[in-house]
């Protein structure tokens, strides 16, 4: 079925993901956000479940953000390494892919600009998932 699967899964912005409340939201960034409540994450279109594990390394963010465009390719790589590096972030990634056959789910970062950011990434790892 590789390949030909269909996947409900979608990406979206931290604290822009309200219209996504029929997806389980996967925040998977870093940080927790600023000046927000934990009561009010979900609510607030952040995430239902933060799972800093798939977010990049900070020695990564800083590199990256020194430069954002002209470091993309490079930041890319990087971050695909650091995950699939990792055993228990690859047994994540099936698990989103698992869950994504089944249910929607959506990935968030705070990045306005998804282009240049790792949720486009880890979007595509999950999609090449294997157990």
């Amino acid at each position: 079925m590789a390949g030909s699967e269909r996947l409900m899964l979608t990406t979206y912005r931290c604290g822009e993901g309200g219209s996504l409340q029929e997806a389980l939201r996967i925040g998977a960034v870093r940080f927790l956000p600023r000046g927000i409540k934990k009561e009010d994450y979900q609510r607030k279109g952040y995430f239902d479940v933060w799972l800093p594990l798939l977010a990049p390394s900070p020695e990564l963010i800083k590199e990256f953000r020194k430069d954002p465009a002209r470091k993309w390719n490079e930041f890319a790589s990087s971050y695909e390494r650091e995950i699939l590096s990792n055993s228990s972030a690859r047994a994540v990634l099936c698990l989103i892919k698992e869950m994504a056959r089944r249910t929607p789910v959506a990935i968030g970062c705070y990045c306005r600009d998804e282009s240049l950011c790792h949720r486009s990434v880890l979007k595509r790892l999950i999609e090449d998932a294997r157990q």
